[in-house]
């Protein structure tokens, strides 16, 4: 491997700007190769972000024996097929979020990685954050004692498009697997596997879901609310609330530079702000992970990634809703 990881980026819209924005910060990468459909579109996007060559196929640019790891940023129902395409030739993958639009497609490539041996990682920045190892390190301390329950929602309103990625059923669009993956993520961190998933919500007439609620127990008698939507802006904060306290993550929660902890009557706040757009982090982990040959990340493991998907699946099944 040279001396810095070499990138490529598959998909070049606006979330793929943002984490080249941020892999241009990292001291440890670089923007080797990027592809696009249309090689008119990837060879701006090479200008722009200083990328070293462009593609305009997928192929092509997992061919390119100078990339060390590639990040996927396609469309979510285009997730398993070019992931797949990457592992075969070797190459490790940072796939958006989520992973796969069903368990089926994320166990096949977990166990293709894990075939070549070649790492994969789902690509939930989240977990990354400065704010959230604080929260870690106070749940582990026993902050707010044990955690009886969560509160977590995220909306914003959209206008609706048939055709546009949000509402397109055969672009794995709806509320749930685009920003209600956030609120249940926060779930599984915090208190893992649910023993019982209730959801409904309201659909479209594209057959996705505009709104969804979903209320999740626990064995040890925990619960989790958490609401996902395009049809309103909601507050997309977060709350832990333990035997003890509460941990408030503010606005956007997924992306929180802000968490404040109450207890014994008191505030403390915590100002943790995330570098450029907040990718970085997630970037500077999978460089480590890279440089030393991992195939899993430890923070965000294939088996989260396994478990995440079991949830969302269920949830899928209790609401009606299914993709192609």
């Amino acid at each position: 491997m040279s001396q810095k990881v070499r990138w490529g980026i598959i998909g070049l819209g606006k979330i793929a700007h943002n984490f080249a924005f941020d892999l241009r910060i990292s001291e440890t990468a670089v923007l080797q190769g990027v592809a696009s459909r249309s090689i008119e579109k990837a060879t701006k996007f090479a200008k722009k972000f200083k990328a070293q060559k462009a593609y305009g196929s997928y192929e092509a640019l997992v061919k390119d024996p100078d990339i060390d790891v590639i990040y996927i940023a396609t469309p979510h129902v285009l997730h398993f097929e070019n992931t797949m395409l990457c592992l075969q030739y070797k190459k490790a993958v940072l796939c958006e979020k989520p992973l796969g639009i069903n368990l089926t497609q994320v166990q096949t490539m977990i166990q293709e990685a894990k075939s070549q041996n070649v790492f994969l990682m789902e690509a939930i920045w989240t977990r990354f954050m400065p704010s959230y190892q604080k929260v870690l390190e106070l749940l582990n301390d026993g902050a707010i004692g044990d955690v009886i329950s969560i509160r977590a929602d995220f909306g914003f309103q959209t206008t609706f498009d048939p055709e546009g990625r949000l509402y397109n059923k055969k672009l794995g669009g709806g509320s749930l697997l685009d920003i209600g993956i956030y609120p249940i993520f926060l779930s599984l961190l915090v208190l893992g596997m649910p023993s019982d998933i209730n959801a409904m919500a309201r659909m479209t007439n594209t057959n996705v879901d505009s709104f969804i609620a979903m209320l999740f127990e626990y064995k040890n008698d925990a619960k989790a609310v958490l609401e996902s939507t395009f049809e309103v802006d909601t507050p997309t904060e977060a709350y832990i609330f333990g035997t003890k306290g509460k941990i408030k993550l503010h606005r956007r929660f997924h992306h929180a530079n802000t968490i404040t902890l109450y207890k014994n009557g008191e505030e403390t706040v915590f100002q943790l702000p995330h570098s450029g757009i907040g990718y970085i982090h997630e970037i500077e982990a999978v460089n480590e992970n890279i440089r030393n040959g991992d195939t899993e990340n430890s923070k965000l493991p294939l088996a989260f990634s396994e478990q995440l998907i079991t949830i969302i699946d269920q949830v899928k099944a209790k609401i009606g809703l299914w993709y192609e």
